[in-house]
């Protein structure tokens, strides 16, 4: 199931807090979607702190980089440090 799969490849993060909805439906027939799922992500991560907003998403990007856009069509981050919590 993807769902698991990105979580374990998100799992270097050591997140302190993971939420990931499956949010494919709310976007079924969306124009120019080849198949590919929707996914909303919440992560709180240690490894977030003193990195800027494009250096976290930049992290979960790559990590799921070869999911694109086969996959997963669209990823909506929220991704944020302890301190911020």
């Amino acid at each position: 199931m993807i769902e698991e799969e990105i979580k374990e490849r998100l799992a270097f993060l050591n997140s302190t807090s993971f939420i990931l909805n499956n949010e494919s439906e709310l976007h079924r027939g969306h124009s120019g979607n080849n198949g590919g799922s929707h996914f909303n992500i919440q992560i709180v991560s240690e490894k977030f702190s003193g990195k800027s907003r494009m250096e976290r998403h930049r992290m979960i990007y790559e990590a799921l980089s070869d999911l694109f856009p086969n996959t997963i069509h669209a990823l909506s981050i929220k991704a944020i440090s302890k301190e911020e919590e």
